[in-house]
């Protein structure tokens, strides 16, 4: 007998973000196309990875699913709550729930407050913990499971008093304080020397598997995500043009944008070679994405296929490689 599927904590549907672009006396008035209708779930205890270039609509769909910015369209369910248009008290109420951690430790740290005022914030936001012991307490214990000791010691200092590796992990006991459900994590190891980024990964997974958390996990690098997510979705021009487990993805890509980023992962193996894929041409621009396939400009298939005109004709939609593995490529 099939156990019945398991209803996500997260479900994106849908989803458009744009800008305004400013124009001048004789332009017309254009928009970017930040997030262009990307759908995707995340299930509880689940770490699923957005990966692609620099540019691609990865912050702003992790932007959006915080709603520190408005969806021009598509809906944001959270624990089966439709959270798209919420705003004031009631959304405040549920951010308990979902909380974010940025990029840049050293921009997203009020340098005015110390770590016991920073990580104490979000309980007084929400009512948590009305008297100082409980708030010491409860502050502590996050300081504790982010790695921070000794807490009362730490509590004192200000941001510029601690390593980069030291704020990061202020900035993810800031957001465990409340205890949430969800975490986007906005590149969270980027800024931060390679010598700190395995301590904070351990960190993130171990907060995982203690406290059953789910992650949407932002980044770049996709041998990171293949490190530590169990789903990965790639994204290009704000689209999701292929998502799957993490090790199909990998071993068995069917997107040409995701084979390309593929093929540049370096293999510790020795003599395990992998023809590299170099991309050629820039990006479209997001205020004129072109008709067809958005990748087709700099697409290495297409051209292997003779330039087929469906390429430069129909928009190709997710389509099925296996069970869970999806590609929006017409020879997927």
């Amino acid at each position: 007998m099939n156990a019945p599927p398991v209803e996500p904590i997260l479900s994106v549907q849908d989803l458009h973000v744009r800008y305004p672009v400013r124009a001048g006396a004789f332009r017309p008035r254009r928009v970017v196309r930040a997030v262009d209708g990307v759908s995707f779930d995340v299930r509880p205890a689940e770490v699923l990875a957005l990966v692609g270039e620099s540019g691609c609509g990865k912050t702003s769909i992790a932007r959006a699913v915080m709603r520190l910015l408005e969806p021009a369209a598509g809906r944001i369910v959270f624990r089966g709550r439709d959270v798209t248009h919420l705003r004031g008290a009631e959304l405040r109420r549920l951010r308990a729930e979902f909380q974010m951690v940025f990029q840049d430790p050293y921009e997203s740290l009020d340098p005015r407050q110390t770590v016991f005022d920073t990580v104490a914030e979000p309980l007084s936001i929400h009512g948590r913990a009305p008297s100082l012991d409980e708030r010491r307490a409860l502050v502590y214990r996050a300081l504790e499971r982010a790695g921070l000791h000794p807490p009362a010691e730490i509590a004192r200092r200000y941001p510029h008093h601690l390593s980069g590796g030291q704020r990061q992990r202020v900035a993810i006991a800031a957001a465990m304080v409340l205890d949430p459900g969800l975490v986007v994590a906005d590149e969270p190891v980027s800024m931060l020397d390679v010598s700190l980024r395995a301590g904070i990964l351990t960190l993130m997974l171990e907060l995982r598997e203690q406290r059953d958390l789910a992650y949407l996990f932002i980044t770049h690098d996709l041998s990171l995500a293949w490190v530590v997510a169990d789903r990965i979705a790639v994204v290009y021009l704000g689209r999701i043009v292929e998502i799957g487990p993490a090790d199909d993805v990998i071993s068995s890509p069917r997107h040409p944008y995701t084979k390309a980023l593929v093929s540049v992962i370096p293999v510790p193996e020795a003599g395990h070679a992998t023809e590299q894929i170099l991309l050629t041409g820039e990006t479209p621009s997001p205020t004129s994405i072109p008709p067809g396939c958005r990748f087709a400009p700099r697409c290495w298939l297409r051209r292997e296929k003779g330039d087929p005109p469906e390429c430069t004709m129909i928009d190709p939609t997710l389509v099925p490689a296996n069970e869970e593995h999806t590609a929006a490529c017409h020879f997927a």
